[in-house]
């Protein structure tokens, strides 16, 4: 997850602000290492590592490892519950956007809270033709989450691209800062 993901959306330097709140916010022996945070205009998304269970040797299985990383994720939820809600409402009066929170276990990641935003778009006959399709098929169950599974696939295969996107609209915000009739 890239900690810089969404920030040029979120307007110039608010993901270096809200990193900045919440690596001094943060309870130090809640996660591994620094959480991971997300920003963009609506959400600002913590996940942090939780350290991996004890006791499981080699001989562990998959299944084993894995219920073992859930309950470690479970438990964290549970016993942090209070002191999230805490500074989450504090970081939403400060940053006017919502927080969602998650953690990572090994190799199982668990989002505790997300927001889901509403996103109006047009399409002609082709493009719902294709919505439809996945709805029929199964793999969707409306035309809305039809359109969300579209823009994951998306996203999965496409993360170089896009990075390389975000980290051009960063520079073109830099540049745009120091331009003429701007204060700095």
């Amino acid at each position: 997850m890239n900690t810089e993901q969404d920030e040029e959306a979120s307007g110039s330097g608010v993901g270096e602000q809200v990193r900045g709140w919440f690596a001094g916010r943060l309870p130090g022996e809640w996660f591994t290492g620094p959480a991971e945070i997300v920003v963009d205009r609506e959400e600002i998304t913590i996940v942090g590592g939780l350290p991996e269970p004890e006791g499981q040797g080699d001989e562990a299985t998959e299944a084993e490892r894995a219920a073992a990383a859930e309950g470690r994720i479970k438990r964290f939820r549970e016993e942090t519950r209070a002191r999230r809600i805490e500074i989450a409402r504090e970081a939403e009066h400060r940053f006017r956007r919502k927080v969602a929170w998650g953690a990572q276990c090994g190799t199982r990641t668990e989002m505790f809270t997300t927001l889901s935003v509403p996103v109006m778009t047009r399409l002609r006959q082709s493009e719902r033709r294709v919505l439809d399709t996945l709805v029929d098929a199964g793999v969707a169950r409306s035309r809305s989450d039809a359109l969300a599974w579209c823009v994951r696939l998306t996203g999965e295969h496409t993360d170089a691209w896009l990075a390389d996107l975000r980290e051009a609209l960063r520079r073109v915000e830099k540049v745009r800062e120091q331009g003429p009739g701007t204060t700095g």
